[in-house]
């Protein structure tokens, strides 16, 4: 997948492609998340937002670190009730076909464990932004769940070979 630095997707009030076309085909129904012995996706919602707190503010430095967060503008401090708008506005793209953020959740005890995000790319060259975290507490998931996503937007999502940008794991 291409790599190339861009802004914080999360940042993206109202994100709309570069290319000028729609995220996804109009009857485009977002596959099924895929599941992994370790986690698996949901789409985020309002009632993650206790754990989802708990799981990205327990681990800035982590995720600041990150292959894909290169400009700093998230995560940052926030209050719960700043994170749950947040999460409304992110359930609300999803809703629309705007954007799609999932919520990483662990096998073993349903704990949020990170998050995925697949976004409209502000390059007109690519089709889609794709990024990713993990808390810190299971920091060696993340290439797995790295790989596993990156497969998943290959051979499910509509985009074109070489037109995702999501931050390759060393």
């Amino acid at each position: 997948m291409a790599e190339e630095q861009t802004p914080d997707i999360d940042e993206r009030a109202d994100p709309r492609p570069a290319h000028g076309g729609p995220l996804v085909p109009e009857a485009f129904a977002p596959p099924p998340p895929p599941r992994t012995k370790s986690f698996w996706l949901e789409p985020l919602g309002p009632q993650h937002n206790e754990a989802d707190y708990a799981a990205w503010s327990s681990s800035i430095d982590h995720i600041c670190a990150t292959p894909g967060y290169p400009d700093g503008s998230w995560p940052h401090e926030m209050t719960s009730e700043e994170n749950l708008a947040d999460l409304r506005m992110h359930a609300d793209h999803f809703a629309r076909r705007l954007g799609f953020t999932y919520t990483v959740r662990s096998q073993s005890d349903d704990d949020v464990i990170g998050c995925v995000y697949i976004y409209p790319s502000s390059s007109p060259e690519l089709d889609a932004e794709v990024q990713s975290w993990v808390r810190v507490s299971h920091a060696e998931l993340d290439p797995v769940l790295w790989a596993t996503v990156s497969d998943w937007v290959a051979t499910t999502w509509p985009f074109r070979e070489g037109r995702v940008n999501y931050a390759a794991r060393g």
